[in-house]
């Protein structure tokens, strides 16, 4: 089995910043692509940043110049550095995995974290 653990949402007002952390743990065989999505109430769940093992990186436009996605291949794990916060930021954060398990045979899937609440107030 493998987890996806998030941390660091919250609250804070607009222009503030925030650091999200997502750790990967479980019968990992190797990790390619991580990355966070979100969700804001009334929208549908859209990608934010992803990077992948030989840190190819992507964000959405909507937050490039703001957000910065790192990522360190030791400890499974992703963050999200999320300064100059918008209300419009709001949304639950999800963090996303591609991977694959010793069990799986080289097939990689998809793995969800639980979600972490970001609230950005004006």
């Amino acid at each position: 089995q493998v987890q996806l653990v998030e941390s660091g949402g919250g609250l804070v007002q607009a222009g503030g910043s925030l650091r999200l952390s997502c750790a990967a743990s479980g019968s990992i065989f190797s990790v390619y692509a991580m990355g966070w999505y979100r969700q804001g109430p009334g929208k549908q769940r859209e990608l934010v940043a992803s990077i992948t093992s030989g840190g190819r990186i992507n964000y959405a436009d909507s937050v490039k110049g703001r957000f910065t996605i790192s990522r360190d291949n030791a400890k499974n794990s992703v963050y999200l550095q999320m300064n100059s916060l918008k209300p419009e930021d709001t949304a639950v954060y999800y963090c996303h995995a591609y991977i694959t398990t010793a069990q799986a045979m080289g097939v990689f899937y998809d793995y969800w974290g639980q979600g972490t609440q970001v609230t950005v107030s004006s």
